[in-house]
């Protein structure tokens, strides 16, 4: 858990949970990525309007920003 804190929430960032809208814009989703949790995150990304960070150029067919 220390670990978790530490590179979390000492570092600015918080959990997104995984909310209604976020699954519901899944099934919307052109089939570019064969892997339901990355697709589940890029709806997130979306719906939230914030980026992804992710070395998969798969991600990339979405028009989210991704980093790394």
């Amino acid at each position: 858990m220390e670990f978790v804190r530490h590179a979390v929430f000492d570092n600015g960032f918080e959990i997104l949970p995984i909310e209604p809208s976020h699954t519901a814009l899944v099934s919307q989703l052109p089939f570019h990525h064969k892997d339901p949790f990355d697709r589940l995150l890029v709806a997130q990304a979306l719906a939230e309007g914030v980026p992804l960070v992710s070395a998969d150029t798969a991600i990339d067919a979405y028009g989210v920003v991704r980093l790394w």
